[in-house]
């Protein structure tokens, strides 16, 4: 039987931490998705307000409306502007929850090829030891073959 790889608890740290992270960057591209939909839906409102301001002048209003209006406008356009910088944190803190997972897979990449190195040379080994085994026992074989 080959023996336990030396570095099996360091593998599993890193498969575990690399879980993390997994789990950690889903978390994050969710975020985004939904920063990115409240975004949408922000420029969606906005263009349907505008679009009954437009009406509202075609129409005639007064000042008191205009302001109103305008004012509105304006917080919205604030609102889109804070949850553009939102989305674009979230977009950063994304990239950079896949660097940490990417980093994760190729520190487990490489202890998985140790790994599998280990396990290959064990299989060798227990090759060699069961020819050699076969051999010896063939040589008896033939040698009391001989005697005979």
């Amino acid at each position: 039987m080959s023996q336990r790889f030396p570095l099996q608890p360091l593998l599993d740290l890193v498969q575990t931490r690399m879980d993390d992270a997994a789990r950690r960057l889903g978390e994050l591209i969710a975020s985004q998705s939904e920063g990115q939909r409240k975004l949408e839906m922000l420029q969606q409102y906005r263009d349907e307000y505008h679009q009954r301001f437009v009406q509202a002048i075609s129409s005639g209003i007064g000042p008191d409306a205009w302001r109103n209006y305008s004012a509105f406008l304006g917080r919205i356009d604030e609102a889109i502007a804070a949850q553009r910088k939102a989305v674009e944190q979230s977009r950063q803190r994304t990239a950079q929850g896949q660097q940490v997972w990417l980093s994760h897979r190729n520190k487990v990449k490489a202890i998985d090829t140790l790994s599998q190195r280990h396990k290959a040379a064990g299989l060798r080994q227990e090759a060699r030891q069961e020819q050699r085994l076969s051999d010896e026992h063939a040589a008896r074989r033939h040698g009391e073959s001989r005697d005979e």
